[in-house]
């Protein structure tokens, strides 16, 4: 089962080796790595570059965000299941694609979610937040929570018949995917339990609160545009659980 990994970045020098080592450390035997770089200023492309055809696509080139980025190396992908690895995330060990072959097969799965980690980007080994999807359950869409994305792996086919990112949305096109594919497509998943992948802190979605603000309205809008019955409420609701993600650490 040949897995497909996508990657975009944009001056990412400081952290996108960690990104490709922990892709390219992977035991599963049938892995296609794919870099969508943005146009870098910095020494990303010399970075990637320096990795030779063990990346098999890397395509740099201006986009018109992340998100469609992102569409560009679904493009490209050929691989049986398709993951995404944002460049300031890493998997957490050598057996992660494996397991999830492994995982979706047992299953009969079309996709497949776990649990993820944040770390403080100047200590790599000081976890401040677990992010599981043990209890993840569809109803909780419904007040804009989903699964960590970068756990989120799913067949290619899915894609093909359900369509890619909707890049009218700059911060939530990730959720927006999630409640067609899951929600309303009922597409089957499974879980698995382990710690996929290490985020460190600060990504765009999590730069105060302006873009809290910015990221709720345009769930609310991807909720109104699925048919999706919430509120404003039921939305901001999603942060007292965000609680007992930092409690998990104790436990």
């Amino acid at each position: 089962m040949k897995i497909s990994i996508v990657t975009v970045v944009y001056n990412g020098a400081a952290t996108i080796a960690s990104a490709v080592e922990s892709v390219l450390a992977q035991d599963h035997p049938e892995v296609e790595y794919i870099v969508i770089d943005g146009g870098s200023k910095d020494a990303t492309v010399d970075i990637l570059k320096s990795y030779g055809d063990k990346i098999a696509v890397l395509v740099s080139e201006p986009d018109k965000g992340i998100y469609d980025a992102m569409n560009k190396g679904l493009a490209r992908a050929t691989g049986d299941i398709v993951g995404i690895l944002n460049a300031d995330d890493f998997y957490t060990d050598s057996q992660v694609l494996s397991a999830v072959a492994r995982q979706m097969q047992a299953a009969g799965t079309d996709a497949l979610i776990g649990d993820l980690i944040f770390v403080k980007p100047e200590r790599l080994d000081r976890v401040v937040r677990y992010y599981g999807s043990q209890n993840f359950g569809l109803h909780k869409f419904q007040r804009g929570d989903m699964p960590p994305h970068p756990t989120f792996f799913v067949k290619r086919a899915i894609y093909d018949r359900l369509g890619n990112f909707d890049t009218q949305y700059r911060m939530c096109a990730d959720y927006d995917l999630m409640l067609r594919f899951l929600y309303i497509g009922r597409v089957s998943y499974t879980y698995l339990h382990k710690v996929m992948v290490t985020m460190r802190m600060g990504g765009i979605t999590n730069q105060g609160i302006r873009s809290k603000l910015q990221v709720n309205r345009e769930i609310m809008h991807s909720m109104r545009k699925n048919g999706l019955p919430t509120s404003y409420l039921r939305v901001y609701s999603k942060y007292f659980t965000k609680i007992f993600q930092l409690l998990k650490l104790n436990l």
